[in-house]
């Protein structure tokens, strides 16, 4: 057999015919002259470019007969479709699978079975993802499919927020003025209006359980029996909602108080009036037992909540006082005793160039406020900003 002839892409030799092919006839070859051959045509194809290789594989498939397309077929798949989840021990597969963006993990899960089902049993893959959109991981729940479907929601809940498509839209009519105070709770909506009075909706229905005649309500907050009030009249006043009477008033500011908190446990009442002022009140008497200053806004917020950590200054289950105005947040010790002392004052911004809203939320754990430029978070046992989420400004047309 002569060289030219094992080059030709479409004229390989006749001997490479399958036995089978009308018209040769198929006589082996001895193992020596056959070896000698392959290396032969081994060293020669090496020299071809894509196209000729290309071309003479053609050629070479052509004459195959069913074995040997089988063989090639189980061989092509091992070299081109290696399953490296499937090969590689879990610990490694997991460690690979953290370097992925959450798209491309749950394009995974679509490939096959088996990567669905080693993807869906890392819980720390999916805690990692949903730490990334903010999310406070539990690490007690170490249940990879929960932790998925909490991506997932959380997920489809900002695509709706940005496609404006996460609301319906409805209207509670009945007020006749401004309606300026609002509190929500399970499911039951507390409003507050200009036309002195005050209603607690079913959001689900629409429907008006109760309205009750107030004065000229800033701030609400409610519970099944009771309803605390903030008024523009300086006054803060509790109402008893099945029979819309005033229980109690409290008077003591000179400015608009634009929020109350309080607490039944301690029979504590606290108000934040435009006068700079922060009262701590006998929820059930009525009087004054305490006047926190150190403001120099109005004080926007006060929040009453138990700490669920530990610090120099305060201990689990200790309750706490927080106060917010338009550039500072005050932290207050509230025990048994009322007399207290600012424990610490947070602020965004030390030339005040920062203005917070009264947006301030706090667990027990962590603090957050938003501000005219974004949220902000602080770790309550260490008053450290733990993050900050700035808002892009639009660009305008």
């Amino acid at each position: 057999m002569s060289e030219a002839s094992i080059i030709q892409p479409y004229g390989l030799a006749s001997s490479l015919q399958p036995s089978g092919v009308a018209g040769c006839s198929h006589v082996p070859m001895e193992k020596v002259a056959f070896e000698g051959w392959l290396e032969s045509i081994s060293a020669t194809f090496v020299t071809l470019n894509d196209q000729e290789r290309n071309q003479s594989l053609d050629h070479l498939i052509s004459l195959s007969g069913a074995a040997q397309l089988r063989h090639l077929s189980n061989g092509l798949e091992t070299l081109l479709k290696r399953d490296f989840l499937r090969l590689l021990p879990l610990e490694l597969a997991f460690y690979l699978l953290h370097w992925l963006d959450p798209q491309t993990l749950l394009t995974c899960c679509l490939v096959c079975k088996q990567w669905n089902k080693v993807i869906n049993s890392c819980p720390e893959v999916w805690q990692s993802v949903c730490r990334e959109l903010g999310w406070r991981i539990d690490e007690a729940i170490q249940d990879a499919p929960h932790w998925k479907g909490v991506y997932l929601k959380a997920k489809l809940r900002m695509t709706q927020l940005k496609e404006q498509e996460a609301f319906e839209t409805s209207s509670l009519i009945g007020h006749s003025a401004r309606v300026y105070a609002l509190y929500y709770k399970d499911g039951l909506l507390c409003t507050g209006s200009d036309d002195l009075s005050a209603k607690l909706w079913d959001v689900r229905t629409g429907q008006c359980i109760y309205g009750i005649q107030t004065h000229t309500c800033a701030t609400v907050k409610f519970d099944e029996q009771k309803l605390v009030t903030g008024s523009f009249d300086n006054t803060v006043a509790c109402w008893e909602w099945s029979s819309g009477s005033k229980i109690q008033q409290f008077r003591g500011h000179t400015g608009a108080v634009f929020s109350v908190d309080y607490n039944d446990e301690l029979d504590v009442l606290v108000s934040g009036s435009a006068d700079f002022m922060v009262k701590i009140w006998a929820l059930s008497a009525g009087a004054c037992l305490n006047t926190l200053t150190g403001h120099t806004e109005w004080v926007t917020k006060v929040l009453l909540q138990k700490s669920e950590v530990e610090s120099m200054m305060h201990s689990p289950g200790d309750y706490i006082l927080l106060s917010a105005d338009k550039y500072e947040i005050k932290v207050w010790p509230l025990g048994r005793e009322i007399n207290c002392k600012c424990l610490k004052t947070l602020s965004v911004s030390a030339d005040r160039s920062i203005s917070l809203q009264p947006r301030l939320q706090f667990d027990g754990r962590y603090i957050v406020c938003s501000s005219d430029l974004g949220v902000y978070q602080w770790d309550f046992a260490s008053f450290e900003i733990l993050r900050g989420r700035k808002t892009v400004p639009k660009k305008p047309f």
